[in-house]
C-alpha cells in the first residue's frame, strides 16, 4: 500500500504548475487565477473542473488534445 503524502493545497497547486512549467508550457492567466481563487478557498476543485470543462467543450463534444 502506498503512503499518502498530505501537503496544503496552495502548495500542490505550484508544485502542479511548476512542473508544468517545467516542460515548457505556460498556463493561462484564466486557469491561474482559477488555481489562486481555489487557494483561498473561493472554488473548489470540483468548481474549477466545471468552469473547465465549460471552457472546453464545443456543442455538447469535450474538445480533446
Amino acid at each position: 500500500m502506498k503512503k499518502q503524502i498530505n501537503i496544503p493545497n496552495d502548495k500542490a497547486w505550484d508544485y502542479a504548475i511548476g512542473i508544468v512549467q517545467v516542460e515548457g508550457i505556460k498556463p493561462s492567466n484564466d486557469f491561474l487565477e482559477l488555481a489562486e481563487k481555489e487557494k483561498r478557498g473561493e472554488l473548489t476543485n470540483d468548481d474549477i473542473r466545471r468552469v473547465l470543462v465549460k471552457k472546453y467543450t464545443v456543442a455538447g463534444e469535450a474538445v480533446h488534445a
